[in-house]
């Protein structure tokens, strides 16, 4: 679409009706709409803690999320509103308002912990808007983020290495901003003075825990400490006196506090500047119809009484848009035959030399378009398409050939024909006349451009039908003649579909590679992000979590280790079945054994 998005306010995208989350069509076609790379910045908090006010400093506006000036939670379900990133050209930002959180008059709470999860799911930066200082009530009622383990799977089947998948969390949780708003204290440690970032940073200190401290006391803390690797802090002063508050969509800038302004100044620029697109596993930038993909799949599995994945809800993803990218490689090969080739061709050869090129480029067009194409089940789909397209054009050429000779013949050879029927050869010499006549006009026919690979097929067919008796040796010629032909255009056609078999093994080895790094580098940023967090436990003394991380960091490990230690690493016999890269009708059986004379 174009770069200016047309939405004049917000949209609910998932009304929670009736203790029931229902995605709104109108804000999905609103998103399929948007081909840009989309911001996701989603905000939670309890209910009359003033989320709203700051979504709607970020879309540029002063009203538009509702605000509410009463004590009831004005805003249901999860509200989208789509606007011009401004300062990332060619961006869409997306802005997603939630319902408060712990609204008495909705007495079950199961629906804010899905609506707590699904904002995490969805969003690239996640904002946490509570009110005052971070205690130990701020993160008692910061619950919700203990429940995301029990809401949320990274994948749809256990490890292998047996981590939890918890622990996988880290890889794409979004960016974690905690927004304090009439914050009143002094921003000091000890006495001494510190940022926002630093105070979060000392609030999430895990405490020393006796058999007299409460249950759970750290678990809030973990949780962020776990889940949530980048973290950002930003205070509020109160922003006007009482009386203005519930006049916040009308009041000037000039009504409010000097130091609010700057702090929402403060605020807005950093997520203009730092908040990244929302992104999938293999770094894979979201759109709008990929977020309304995950959208859909992710309230289907809640609606179900499943636990949304994110695992399957790539996969979901994967399904379509790898379906669309065989679609337009298709498309692209139908497109190219249609403005490169011209039929007929006089050889076999010309015409698959002409359609090489175009079935590679064809097939850099879907690997370019797909992703995560699990056991090559889609580019095997688009193989059997382009042999089928090309047996096609095969066909065609040979077809178009045959009707331009068989015109050609009439035009050429009618004339004899009707002089024959009117006996003009019936006389003395006339039988040799006939055939000098013959020889001209098969002379003229050879001549003729543009007859395509048919020519002396259709030659010959033109003269059994036309004379009752051939010369044994002509046809036994002919007909040797032909027979390599066929054999010939056959062994070509086998020598492409192997030329094309090995150009599919080429970029499928490329992207293989591509993504096997692109899974590496995953592994090492979460590895390094659980080093630094064992680290800050054991500076802060607390070896009993620290060796409890040391465990999923031993197992991380374990996805790097190709058995590089002096211990036999391959125990029995391991099978690894692939394509054979030159033999497209083969497949190449590898089997590799544990090492010999290991003394364990």
């Amino acid at each position: 679409m174009a770069s200016e998005i047309n939405m004049p306010g917000p949209v609910c995208l998932i009304e929670n009706s009736d203790q029931q989350l229902v995605v709104n069509q109108e804000a999905l076609d609103i998103l399929s709409a948007i081909k840009q790379p989309v911001v996701v910045v989603a905000i939670v908090g309890l209910y009359r803690t003033g989320k709203s006010y700051l979504m709607n400093k970020l879309a540029g506006k002063q009203k538009g999320f509702p605000l509410g000036s009463t004590v009831q939670s004005h805003t249901k379900g999860i509200w989208m509103w789509c606007v011009p990133h401004p300062e990332k050209k060619e961006h869409t930002l997306v802005l997603l308002d939630t319902e408060g959180l712990g609204d008495v008059a909705k007495g079950d709470n199961q629906n804010d912990c899905w609506i707590f999860a699904l904002a995490v799911l969805l969003s690239s930066t996640f904002i946490y808007n509570s009110i005052g200082t971070i205690n130990q009530q701020a993160m008692d009622q910061l619950h919700y983020v203990t429940e995301l383990a029990n809401r949320i799977k990274s994948k749809s089947s256990p490890d292998e290495c047996g981590i939890d998948d918890s622990a996988n969390f880290v890889g794409f949780f979004p960016v974690f901003v905690w927004t304090l708003r009439d914050f009143s204290l002094e921003l000091e440690i000890n006495g001494k003075p510190v940022t926002p970032d630093e105070y979060l940073e000392n609030s999430l200190a895990l405490i020393k825990e006796t058999d007299k401290t409460p249950k759970n006391l750290n678990e809030s803390r973990k949780c962020i400490r776990k889940f949530f690797p980048e973290k950002k802090c930003f205070v509020f002063d109160r922003p006007a006196d009482k009386t203005y508050l519930s006049k916040l969509e009308t009041i000037t800038e000039g009504d409010l506090s000097k130091e609010f302004v700057e702090q929402v100044g403060e605020f807005t620029s950093y997520i203009f500047s730092s908040a990244k697109v929302k992104t999938l596993s293999g770094g894979l930038k979201v759109d709008g119809p990929r977020l309304q993909s995950l959208v859909v799949t992710y309230v289907n599995a809640i609606r179900s009484g499943e636990l949304p994945c994110m695992e399957n809800a790539v996969l979901a993803l994967a399904q379509i848009e790898n379906s669309a990218a065989v679609q337009k490689a298709i498309e692209h090969y139908e497109e190219q035959i249609k403005q490169k080739v011209q039929l007929p061709t006089e050889t076999l050869q010309e015409l698959l030399d002409f359609l090489r090129p175009i079935e590679r480029e064809a097939l850099e067009v879907f690997m370019k378009n797909s992703f995560k194409d699990v056991d090559q089940m889609f580019q095997k789909e688009l193989k059997d398409l382009l042999d089928a397209r090309q047996d096609a054009v095969v066909k065609k050429n040979i077809d178009v050939s045959s009707a331009h000779c068989s015109d050609l013949l009439q035009d050429i050879f009618g004339p004899l024909e009707e002089e024959v029927k009117q006996g003009t050869f019936s006389k003395p010499g006339g039988y040799f006349l006939f055939l000098q006549r013959k020889q001209e006009l098969e002379k003229k026919y050879n001549q003729a451009p543009g007859k395509g690979l048919q020519a002396e097929k259709m030659l010959k067919a033109y003269f059994e039908s036309k004379e009752v008796e051939r010369i044994k040796a002509e046809a036994a010629v002919a007909a040797n003649r032909e027979l390599k032909e066929m054999q010939t255009m056959q062994a070509q056609m086998m020598e492409e579909k192997e030329k094309s078999y090995r150009e599919h093994v080429r970029q499928l080895t490329e992207k293989t590679q591509q993504e096997q790094r692109q899974f590496m580098a995953e592994q090492q940023k979460i590895l390094f992000l659980k080093l630094q967090e064992q680290e800050r436990l054991l500076k802060e003394g607390f070896e009993k979590e620290s060796r409890k991380l040391q465990e999923e960091i031993e197992k991380i490990k374990s996805i790097f280790s190709l058995g590089s230690t002096v211990q036999s690493e391959t125990k029995g016999i391991w099978m690894w079945c692939v394509p054979h890269p030159t033999k497209p009708t083969h497949s190449l059986v590898l089997l590799d054994t544990e090492g010999l004379g290991d003394i364990k």
